[in-house]
Protein backbone atom coordinates (compact mmCIF):
# COMPACT_ATOMS: atom_id res chain seq x y z
CA UNK A 1 0.00 0.00 0.00
CA UNK A 2 1.74 3.79 -0.88
CA UNK A 3 1.57 6.50 1.20
CA UNK A 4 -0.42 9.68 0.14
CA UNK A 5 2.20 12.47 -0.67
CA UNK A 6 1.65 15.84 0.93
CA UNK A 7 1.32 18.61 -2.07
CA UNK A 8 4.10 20.75 -2.42
CA UNK A 9 2.58 23.68 -2.87
CA UNK A 10 3.00 27.47 -2.12
CA UNK A 11 6.74 27.27 -2.15
CA UNK A 12 9.76 28.59 -3.82
CA UNK A 13 13.53 26.96 -3.52
CA UNK A 14 16.69 28.04 -4.63
CA UNK A 15 19.51 25.90 -5.91
CA UNK A 16 23.23 26.49 -7.47
CA UNK A 17 25.48 24.20 -9.75
CA UNK A 18 29.22 25.04 -8.79
CA UNK A 19 31.00 23.28 -11.57
CA UNK A 20 28.34 25.04 -14.39
CA UNK A 21 28.31 28.35 -12.75
CA UNK A 22 24.82 28.65 -12.12
CA UNK A 23 22.06 29.17 -10.00
CA UNK A 24 18.54 28.53 -10.41
CA UNK A 25 14.76 28.90 -8.81
CA UNK A 26 11.76 26.70 -8.43
CA UNK A 27 8.18 27.94 -6.86
CA UNK A 28 4.89 26.40 -7.41
CA UNK A 29 1.68 28.28 -6.27
CA UNK A 30 -1.37 26.41 -5.17
CA UNK A 31 -4.03 27.70 -2.23
CA UNK A 32 -2.59 30.84 -2.58
CA UNK A 33 -3.35 31.02 -6.29
CA UNK A 34 -6.36 30.47 -5.39
CA UNK A 35 -7.27 33.27 -2.78
CA UNK A 36 -5.39 35.63 -5.28
CA UNK A 37 -8.24 34.48 -7.85
CA UNK A 38 -11.08 34.01 -5.36
CA UNK A 39 -11.19 38.01 -5.18
CA UNK A 40 -12.00 38.68 -8.69
CA UNK A 41 -14.39 36.99 -11.24
CA UNK A 42 -11.43 36.09 -14.11
CA UNK A 43 -11.96 34.21 -16.99
CA UNK A 44 -9.96 31.50 -17.65
CA UNK A 45 -7.87 33.41 -20.06
CA UNK A 46 -6.74 35.90 -17.49
CA UNK A 47 -6.89 33.96 -14.89
CA UNK A 48 -4.23 31.77 -16.35
CA UNK A 49 -2.47 34.70 -17.64
CA UNK A 50 -2.24 36.09 -13.59
CA UNK A 51 -1.05 32.42 -12.82
CA UNK A 52 1.97 32.67 -14.79
CA UNK A 53 2.57 36.31 -13.24
CA UNK A 54 2.24 35.17 -10.10
CA UNK A 55 4.76 32.50 -9.81
CA UNK A 56 7.18 34.57 -12.12
CA UNK A 57 6.48 37.08 -9.63
CA UNK A 58 7.16 34.38 -6.79
CA UNK A 59 10.51 33.40 -8.68
CA UNK A 60 11.82 36.77 -9.16
CA UNK A 61 10.90 37.97 -5.57
CA UNK A 62 12.06 34.88 -3.60
CA UNK A 63 15.95 36.03 -4.93
CA UNK A 64 15.74 39.43 -2.83
CA UNK A 65 18.08 39.44 -0.08
CA UNK A 66 16.55 42.16 1.96
CA UNK A 67 13.50 40.41 4.05
CA UNK A 68 11.94 43.94 3.43
CA UNK A 69 12.55 44.60 -0.65
CA UNK A 70 10.20 44.22 -3.05
CA UNK A 71 9.61 43.02 -6.47
CA UNK A 72 7.14 44.70 -8.65
CA UNK A 73 6.12 43.44 -12.24
CA UNK A 74 3.98 45.19 -14.35
CA UNK A 75 3.16 44.77 -17.75
CA UNK A 76 1.13 47.54 -19.66
CA UNK A 77 0.08 48.45 -23.15
CA UNK A 78 -2.22 51.59 -24.51
CA UNK A 79 -4.02 49.09 -27.36
CA UNK A 80 -4.28 45.59 -25.89
CA UNK A 81 -7.06 43.36 -24.59
CA UNK A 82 -5.34 43.82 -21.26
CA UNK A 83 -3.97 47.02 -20.06
CA UNK A 84 -2.72 46.55 -16.97
CA UNK A 85 -0.93 43.84 -15.29
CA UNK A 86 0.05 44.22 -11.58
CA UNK A 87 1.85 41.92 -9.54
CA UNK A 88 4.23 42.48 -6.37
CA UNK A 89 6.48 40.22 -3.62
CA UNK A 90 7.69 40.71 -0.64
CA UNK A 91 8.74 39.00 2.11
CA UNK A 92 7.04 35.96 0.90
CA UNK A 93 3.71 37.55 0.67
CA UNK A 94 2.16 37.92 -3.30
CA UNK A 95 -1.03 39.72 -4.63
CA UNK A 96 -1.83 40.93 -8.13
CA UNK A 97 -4.41 41.95 -10.29
CA UNK A 98 -5.43 42.38 -14.12
CA UNK A 99 -7.17 45.23 -15.64
CA UNK A 100 -8.71 44.28 -19.08
CA UNK A 101 -11.84 44.94 -21.34
CA UNK A 102 -13.73 41.89 -21.75
CA UNK A 103 -16.07 42.67 -24.64
CA UNK A 104 -12.76 42.31 -26.61
CA UNK A 105 -11.68 39.72 -25.05
CA UNK A 106 -15.13 37.86 -25.44
CA UNK A 107 -14.62 38.36 -29.35
CA UNK A 108 -10.76 37.09 -29.85
CA UNK A 109 -9.95 33.66 -29.83
CA UNK A 110 -10.14 31.13 -26.70
CA UNK A 111 -6.32 31.08 -26.11
CA UNK A 112 -5.24 34.63 -27.81
CA UNK A 113 -1.49 34.92 -28.10
CA UNK A 114 0.64 37.54 -26.23
CA UNK A 115 0.70 39.96 -28.63
CA UNK A 116 -3.39 39.47 -28.79
CA UNK A 117 -3.26 40.12 -25.16
CA UNK A 118 -1.20 43.52 -24.61
CA UNK A 119 -0.33 44.34 -28.46
CA UNK A 120 2.60 46.83 -28.23
CA UNK A 121 3.13 46.54 -24.18
CA UNK A 122 5.99 46.14 -21.75
CA UNK A 123 7.26 44.78 -19.08
CA UNK A 124 8.86 45.93 -16.23
CA UNK A 125 10.54 44.78 -13.39
CA UNK A 126 10.99 46.41 -9.92
CA UNK A 127 13.71 45.56 -7.09
CA UNK A 128 13.32 47.99 -4.37
CA UNK A 129 15.71 47.21 -1.46
CA UNK A 130 14.68 49.01 1.40
CA UNK A 131 17.67 48.60 3.56
CA UNK A 132 19.41 50.50 0.98
CA UNK A 133 16.26 52.77 0.05
CA UNK A 134 17.68 51.81 -3.69
CA UNK A 135 15.48 51.16 -6.72
CA UNK A 136 16.17 49.11 -9.47
CA UNK A 137 14.14 49.15 -12.83
CA UNK A 138 14.72 47.28 -15.83
CA UNK A 139 11.81 47.50 -19.12
CA UNK A 140 11.43 45.57 -21.96
CA UNK A 141 9.21 45.34 -25.00
CA UNK A 142 6.62 42.10 -24.41
CA UNK A 143 8.20 40.20 -27.21
CA UNK A 144 7.83 36.30 -27.76
CA UNK A 145 4.96 34.14 -28.05
CA UNK A 146 4.52 34.06 -24.03
CA UNK A 147 5.24 35.32 -20.80
CA UNK A 148 7.85 33.36 -20.00
CA UNK A 149 9.89 34.68 -23.14
CA UNK A 150 9.24 38.42 -22.06
CA UNK A 151 10.83 37.59 -18.72
CA UNK A 152 13.86 36.04 -20.62
CA UNK A 153 14.45 39.02 -22.81
CA UNK A 154 14.20 41.36 -19.96
CA UNK A 155 17.11 39.77 -18.63
CA UNK A 156 19.10 39.72 -21.92
CA UNK A 157 18.29 43.42 -22.28
CA UNK A 158 18.67 44.30 -18.96
CA UNK A 159 21.22 42.52 -17.28
CA UNK A 160 22.47 40.66 -20.29
CA UNK A 161 22.77 37.12 -18.35
CA UNK A 162 21.66 34.37 -20.26
CA UNK A 163 18.64 33.12 -18.35
CA UNK A 164 16.04 30.47 -18.95
CA UNK A 165 12.49 31.00 -17.33
CA UNK A 166 10.08 28.04 -18.04
CA UNK A 167 6.30 28.27 -16.62
CA UNK A 168 3.19 26.17 -16.28
CA UNK A 169 -0.35 25.94 -15.05
CA UNK A 170 -2.79 23.16 -15.12
CA UNK A 171 -6.10 22.12 -13.39
CA UNK A 172 -5.98 19.63 -9.75
CA UNK A 173 -8.27 16.72 -9.72
CA UNK A 174 -10.55 19.30 -7.61
CA UNK A 175 -10.89 21.99 -10.68
CA UNK A 176 -8.53 24.23 -8.71
CA UNK A 177 -5.35 26.13 -10.41
CA UNK A 178 -2.04 25.23 -9.90
CA UNK A 179 1.14 27.21 -11.46
CA UNK A 180 4.76 26.18 -11.48
CA UNK A 181 7.73 28.04 -12.44
CA UNK A 182 11.49 28.04 -12.78
CA UNK A 183 14.27 30.93 -13.32
CA UNK A 184 17.64 29.83 -14.21
CA UNK A 185 21.35 32.06 -14.73
CA UNK A 186 24.32 31.43 -15.63
CA UNK A 187 26.40 33.01 -12.80
CA UNK A 188 28.50 36.33 -13.45
CA UNK A 189 32.30 36.10 -13.79
CA UNK A 190 33.80 38.64 -11.92
CA UNK A 191 36.99 37.11 -10.28
CA UNK A 192 40.24 39.49 -10.87
CA UNK A 193 41.54 39.56 -14.45
CA UNK A 194 38.44 37.50 -15.77
CA UNK A 195 36.07 38.80 -18.62
CA UNK A 196 32.46 39.79 -17.04
CA UNK A 197 29.82 37.35 -18.38
CA UNK A 198 27.76 40.25 -20.17
CA UNK A 199 31.19 40.19 -22.72
CA UNK A 200 31.39 36.81 -23.22
CA UNK A 201 27.73 34.68 -23.80
CA UNK A 202 29.02 31.36 -25.59
CA UNK A 203 29.99 29.90 -22.08
CA UNK A 204 29.88 25.93 -22.95
CA UNK A 205 28.86 25.11 -19.38
CA UNK A 206 25.60 27.57 -19.77
CA UNK A 207 24.73 25.99 -23.04
CA UNK A 208 25.03 22.54 -21.15
CA UNK A 209 22.43 23.43 -18.34
CA UNK A 210 20.31 25.33 -20.21
CA UNK A 211 19.32 22.48 -22.63
CA UNK A 212 18.53 20.49 -19.39
CA UNK A 213 16.88 22.66 -18.15
CA UNK A 214 14.98 23.89 -21.14
CA UNK A 215 13.09 19.54 -21.02
CA UNK A 216 11.24 20.44 -18.03
CA UNK A 217 7.91 20.29 -19.07
CA UNK A 218 4.76 22.32 -18.22
CA UNK A 219 2.52 19.54 -16.29
CA UNK A 220 5.95 18.72 -14.00
CA UNK A 221 6.11 22.39 -12.69
CA UNK A 222 2.76 22.44 -12.00
CA UNK A 223 2.28 18.73 -10.76
CA UNK A 224 1.43 19.20 -6.84
CA UNK A 225 2.45 15.64 -6.02
CA UNK A 226 6.21 16.89 -7.37
CA UNK A 227 8.26 17.75 -4.54
CA UNK A 228 10.65 20.46 -5.91
CA UNK A 229 13.35 18.74 -4.93
CA UNK A 230 12.57 15.99 -6.86
CA UNK A 231 12.61 18.33 -9.63
CA UNK A 232 15.62 19.39 -9.42
CA UNK A 233 17.30 16.07 -9.31
CA UNK A 234 15.52 15.16 -12.43
CA UNK A 235 17.18 18.17 -14.10
CA UNK A 236 20.75 17.45 -12.79
CA UNK A 237 21.35 14.33 -10.97
CA UNK A 238 24.34 13.38 -13.41
CA UNK A 239 26.20 16.66 -11.85
CA UNK A 240 28.43 16.38 -9.35
CA UNK A 241 27.64 18.68 -7.35
CA UNK A 242 23.75 20.66 -6.98
CA UNK A 243 23.26 22.98 -3.65
CA UNK A 244 19.45 23.50 -2.41
CA UNK A 245 18.83 26.76 -0.81
CA UNK A 246 16.50 27.33 2.37
CA UNK A 247 13.16 27.05 1.23
CA UNK A 248 10.78 29.77 1.19
CA UNK A 249 7.00 29.41 2.58
CA UNK A 250 4.77 31.77 -0.50
CA UNK A 251 1.66 33.63 1.03
CA UNK A 252 -1.09 35.72 -0.20
CA UNK A 253 -0.63 39.38 1.11
CA UNK A 254 -2.54 42.11 0.05
CA UNK A 255 -1.34 45.57 2.35
CA UNK A 256 -4.91 47.38 1.91
CA UNK A 257 -4.71 48.83 5.29
CA UNK A 258 -7.87 50.92 7.03
CA UNK A 259 -5.38 53.20 8.92
CA UNK A 260 -2.96 53.42 6.10
CA UNK A 261 -5.81 54.86 3.93
CA UNK A 262 -6.84 57.36 6.29
CA UNK A 263 -3.25 58.60 6.66
CA UNK A 264 -3.26 58.83 2.94
CA UNK A 265 -6.68 60.72 3.10
CA UNK A 266 -5.75 62.94 5.79
CA UNK A 267 -2.77 64.65 3.06
CA UNK A 268 -5.58 66.10 1.11
CA UNK A 269 -7.75 68.76 2.24
CA UNK A 270 -10.95 69.12 2.97
CA UNK A 271 -12.32 71.01 0.48
CA UNK A 272 -10.94 67.74 -1.53
CA UNK A 273 -11.98 65.22 1.11
CA UNK A 274 -15.60 66.54 0.58
CA UNK A 275 -15.29 66.00 -2.89
CA UNK A 276 -14.52 62.49 -3.38
CA UNK A 277 -17.47 61.68 -0.41
CA UNK A 278 -20.65 60.45 -1.53
CA UNK A 279 -24.31 61.67 -0.05
CA UNK A 280 -23.43 59.49 3.07
CA UNK A 281 -20.63 61.56 3.85
CA UNK A 282 -18.06 58.41 3.10
CA UNK A 283 -15.07 58.34 1.23
CA UNK A 284 -15.11 55.03 -0.62
CA UNK A 285 -11.46 53.51 -1.61
CA UNK A 286 -11.44 50.18 -3.35
CA UNK A 287 -8.37 48.04 -3.29
CA UNK A 288 -7.66 46.44 -7.04
CA UNK A 289 -5.37 43.59 -5.30
CA UNK A 290 -8.39 42.56 -3.00
CA UNK A 291 -11.57 44.12 -4.75
CA UNK A 292 -12.32 45.29 -1.08
CA UNK A 293 -14.34 48.59 -0.19
CA UNK A 294 -13.10 50.75 2.48
CA UNK A 295 -15.56 53.54 3.32
CA UNK A 296 -14.00 56.30 5.44
CA UNK A 297 -16.44 59.07 6.68
CA UNK A 298 -15.46 62.59 6.63
CA UNK A 299 -16.13 63.05 10.68
CA UNK A 300 -13.10 60.84 10.94
CA UNK A 301 -10.94 63.73 9.88
CA UNK A 302 -12.65 66.05 12.71
CA UNK A 303 -10.25 67.15 14.81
Amino acid sequence: MTEATTPDLDRAIGFTIPDQHARGRLARLGPVLGEVLSAHAYPPVIEQLLAEALVLTALLGSTLKDVDGQLTLQAQTQNGIVSLLVCDYRGGELRGYVQFDADRLAEGPDEPSLFALFGNGYLAVTFDQAATDERYQGIVPLDGASLAEAAQSYFYQSEQIPSLVRLGTRRDAHGNLVAGGLFLQHLPEGEEGRERLHTRLDHPEWEHVETLAATMGADELADPELPLETLIWRLFNEEREVRTLSAVDLTRGCRCDPDYIRQVLAKFSDTERQDMADEKGNIAVDCAFCSKVFPVPLSSFVN
